[in-house]
């Protein structure tokens, strides 16, 4: 992010409640465009942040900042930003014109340039054969469409959404996906999606930051992630149980590898890293091309710990 303009920014930011500590000394920069992925077990701390970059809490210590503007003023950051909470809630009996032009009139907007502006929005969330229809007549998928284009209605520099995809069948994920990659790509705003859809992440997110009872486990790109844990990636290898005892004798001749023969006729071999022998990813290549020199088919070749799932599960669990 070094030619990056910072979007987003937190020094040591803490929230306690009485005894109890929700947030611990988060530190982390988002730029310009990213789209960041917040994750974390339930309890880790994502929605008492996310409040308080909305400046919904104000935080114990720490300090922060939104599009430049530091935490102590408020005001001017709520004008930068837009918010889509978990559980949004929608007048029923407006038509969904109605309700994007009522949101831009309490951020200051003329009637005919609010009447505008809803147009535009219901375009870019693909609602805009919907202009007329009433709020209680939409699907799950339109209304939290709907939600993003309300938290769009004061161009922010940077939104929060929280749970976005949630309870969506596979297209309504894949409309408010497209969405997203195109608020970041065509506005250049920073989007922070607190999710448990790790699917999700992996496909817009650019940047990711993991938390777990309220500290930062790890952030970076979801590669960088992935990567953290991939000294433990496994490997699922299945050959020809004619030819099993040749393939066990050329995975032996790779340094740094346990391998553990399962199956009924002792054709699958389970491929770990034991941490001796270098990167787990070359070492499972270099197992892969010991029994393909040997002369031995493989009839299937897995990995496991190559994915952003893996690393969430491995840290979240193991506190790593």
């Amino acid at each position: 992010m070094s030619m990056t303009a910072v979007a987003l920014e937190a020094q040591g930011l803490t929230k306690r409640f009485g005894a109890h500590t929700a947030v611990h000394e988060l530190t982390f920069t988002v730029g310009q465009g990213d789209i960041l992925g917040l994750l974390g077990p339930n309890g880790a701390g994502k929605t008492t942040t996310i409040r308080l970059l909305t400046t919904m809490l104000s935080p114990t210590s720490g300090d922060f900042s939104v599009a430049g503007v530091r935490s102590n003023r408020p005001t001017e950051i709520r004008r930068r930003i837009g918010v889509l909470p978990e559980s949004a809630g929608y007048p029923g009996q407006q038509t969904t014109k109605e309700y994007l032009c009522f949101h831009a009139r309490l951020f200051g907007l003329s009637r005919p340039a609010a009447e505008q502006m809803a147009d535009r929005l219901l375009i870019e969330v693909n609602l805009d054969q919907r202009g007329s229809s009433r709020i209680a007549t939409l699907s799950r998928g339109m209304r939290q469409r709907l939600g993003i284009a309300r938290a769009l209605v004061n161009d922010p520099a940077v939104v929060f959404l929280d749970e976005p995809t949630l309870g969506l069948d596979p297209a309504g994920q894949r409309k408010v996906l497209t969405i997203l990659r195109d608020i970041s790509l065509r506005r250049g705003a920073t989007i922070v999606l607190s999710t448990h859809t790790l699917t999700d992440v992996e496909e817009v997110c650019s940047r990711v930051l993991i938390l777990d009872k309220g500290r930062v486990l790890t952030s970076g790109t979801v590669s960088e992630v992935t990567r953290a844990v991939a000294h433990r990636r496994t490997g699922h290898l299945r050959v020809p149980a004619e030819l099993a005892v040749r393939a066990h004798q050329a995975l032996a001749t790779v340094d740094g590898l346990t391998i553990d023969v399962t199956g009924d006729s002792s054709d699958l071999f389970t491929i770990t890293s034991n941490g001796a022998g270098g990167p787990a990813g070359a070492l499972l290549n270099a197992a892969l091309i010991a029994v393909l020199h040997a002369d031995v088919p493989v009839l299937s070749f897995e990995v496991e710990g190559a994915r952003l799932t893996d690393a969430f599960l491995e840290m979240t669990t193991t506190g790593a």
